[in-house]
């Protein structure tokens, strides 16, 4: 029986680092690499949708924002809205631009995204973040119809969210 040391280590060192970072490794579109971990967190939240005309003149869901809460340790650090933003308790905040996706786990998740910090305020720990990265992603898809337009509904979704610097 051969033992690969190498897997009893990454798992131990995902197990350390908490819950945002995966044994495998990214996705390629989402990658980072040469970038250093700042912090990472799990988001509970939703993602509204708004019922709007399509370009085929049919009623259909369109993506509005994400509302969430940003947990460490099962507690509030923070929020996340639309922007995108992540606004920090200690007063640091990002605003992010999508630079790349890959699929959820299942079709019901939102994808993974790589996002490049576009513009910051304040001071504290999001200050030197260039990079957040969306993954775990568990819901977040809103199905069925829409019939009316201006009508809100929101999909409950959970994700992790990872701060990089380079």
């Amino acid at each position: 029986m051969s033992i690969k040391p190498a897997v009893p280590c990454l798992m131990l060192l995902a197990a350390m680092a908490g819950p945002a970072i995966a044994a495998d490794p990214l996705p390629e579109a989402i990658a980072a690499p040469g970038e250093t971990v700042v912090l990472s967190v799990h988001a509970e939240g939703a993602q509204v949708y708004e019922c709007k005309g399509a370009a085929d003149g049919k009623l259909a869901w369109a993506f509005r924002e994400p509302i969430a809460t940003l947990l460490s340790e099962g507690k509030t650090v923070g929020r996340h809205y639309a922007g995108p933003n992540w606004e920090l308790t200690d007063g640091s905040a990002v605003v992010g631009k999508a630079i790349g996706n890959a699929p959820g786990a299942s079709p019901a998740d939102i994808p993974w995204l790589k996002l490049e910090v576009a513009s910051r305020r304040g001071s504290g720990t999001l200050t030197p973040v260039t990079t957040v990265q969306r993954i775990n992603t568990h819901g977040g898809k809103l199905d069925g119809a829409c019939d009316k337009a201006g009508e809100f509904r929101s999909a409950p979704y959970s994700a992790d969210y990872v701060f990089l610097k380079k």
